[in-house]
């Protein structure tokens, strides 16, 4: 699991929605959460909140320029990559911390991707969590 520190910078509320912007370091990462700031006390601009999201959740992308929709983007450099024969892990050094995702060894070889490589970590909104 992927944990991160971060800072509530901001929030929209919508009927028992909240999307909820994070800054950890220099990066806003963006989320969704079932809660209001009515139903949970830590939804709070400038509170210290974990933003937490499985290695499996973790897109790669080669290189740092992708158009997508994907609005959680990470720039970072791959620290180590362990292979198997169906998956690897990747760790990654970004600006917001180490990142770990796991994706599948045909992905690794087809990407090229080693140690050293400059790649780009992309989470979907809906797939961070938060926590006190």
């Amino acid at each position: 699991m992927n944990i991160l520190k971060g800072e509530i910078a901001s929030l929209k509320v919508q009927g028992a929605l909240s999307l909820v912007m994070v800054a950890v370091s220099s990066v806003r990462l963006s989320t969704i959460v079932i809660d209001t700031p009515e139903t949970v006390s830590y939804l709070r601009v400038g509170n210290t909140v974990k933003v937490i999201f499985k290695e499996t959740e973790v897109i790669i992308g080669k290189g740092t320029s992708h158009n997508i929709s994907l609005q959680n983007k990470l720039a970072g450099t791959i620290r180590s990559v362990e292979s198997g024969e169906i998956l690897s892990k990747l760790v990654l050094d970004t600006v917001a911390g180490e990142i770990t995702s796991i994706i599948t060894a045909n992905a690794v070889s087809q990407l090229e991707l080693k140690e050293g490589t400059a790649v780009t970590a992309m989470i979907k909104t809906n797939e961070i969590m938060l926590s006190e």
